[in-house]
């Protein structure tokens, strides 16, 4: 019954995926994706027990004018017992004379609470606005029609749909976002469907560290981008029942698109941590500026999610 369920579920995401087209509007790049995947996939907040709350700020180009400053906050639990998750989410992003805001809501049904693995189907759903303020335009021929030199605004609905599977040694997720944007004319006010997919281990067996390393594919329109990631998280014996606590971690990121990305992260207490991102371009032209993110992620336990998938509450999931 489950395999029918998924193999229905999954006929109908292709069937969306692909009458998907070609549009100018991308999405935004975090560098701390790998810790909280929500931004692109809803089925990843099926996660037990916590509230999870999470933000991170971007400042992308350092050094470049009207260079992307991209916010984010994300908040989500699962109800354990009603297989649901629900969240929230804020994502804004200044670049140059646009701007935008993202508000959305996130619904994800956890399929199995079986606990060698699981298999979670997720939708967000909310508005995208964006705005263009023409008056700052220093145009070199005023008399293009197609400048305008007032303030612009578009508000649309959004949509993202996405599966993810958890095993205790593996994740592997298929998602799309904007799927309103799907099968519409391209405009600069529309943001892109983009099709993700991507698969991580992670080893959380040994007492001194854990490790994880990953690979994502993300397609939009003409444009595939491969990203690589593996990071080291260490940890600290505290002599109880509990286990071994995690308390700093170090990764490395590459993408097709000529980026490395540095990762370090820090626990500060066993339900917080901060996080760094450091993205250095090598396309030509960005070679000199680089990106900084800095990421707070915070967990408060939930007497209503009483299941645990990992051997230590020190672990913090992915």
């Amino acid at each position: 019954m489950i395999k029918k369920q998924l193999f229905l579920v999954l006929v109908g995401f292709y069937s969306i995926i692909f009458a998907a087209k070609c549009y100018a509007q991308a999405d935004i790049s975090l560098a701390t994706h790998w810790y909280n995947r929500a931004n692109y996939n809803p089925a990843s907040i099926a996660r037990p027990d916590y509230l999870y709350l999470f933000s991170n700020i971007q400042k992308q180009w350092l050094g470049v004018e009207g260079s992307p400053a991209v916010f984010n906050v994300q908040a989500s639990m699962l109800n354990y017992n009603m297989h649901s998750a629900f969240g929230i989410s804020l994502v804004s992003d200044q670049l140059g004379l646009t701007k935008f805001i993202n508000p959305m809501l996130t619904y994800a049904y956890r399929m199995s609470n079986n606990s060698d693995w699981s298999l979670s189907m997720g939708i967000s759903a909310g508005i995208f606005s964006r705005s263009i303020d023409g008056s700052q335009f220093e145009a070199g021929n005023q008399t293009d029609p197609s400048l305008f030199s007032n303030l612009e605004s578009k508000t649309l609905p959004d949509a993202n749909f996405g599966l993810e599977y958890q095993s205790s040694h593996f994740v592997l997720g298929l998602s799309t976002t904007h799927l309103f944007s799907i099968g519409k004319p391209d405009n600069i006010f529309l943001n892109s469907s983009h099709l993700y997919s991507y698969a991580i281990y992670k080893n959380t067996n040994a007492e001194i560290l854990n490790y994880n390393a990953g690979l994502q594919v993300i397609n939009g329109g003409n444009l595939t981008i491969i990203e690589g990631n593996a990071s080291v998280r260490f940890k600290q014996a505290t002599g109880l029942t509990t286990g071994p606590r995690e308390i700093f971690d170090i990764g490395l990121s590459y993408r097709s698109s000529k980026q490395l990305i540095l990762l370090l992260g820090f626990n500060i207490t066993s339900n917080l941590r901060i996080g760094y991102a450091y993205d250095q371009s090598f396309s030509v032209g960005y070679s000199a500026n680089s990106t900084h993110e800095i990421m707070l992620e915070y967990r408060i336990p939930s007497k209503i999610a009483s299941y645990c998938n990992c051997k230590s509450e020190g672990d913090w999931y992915f």
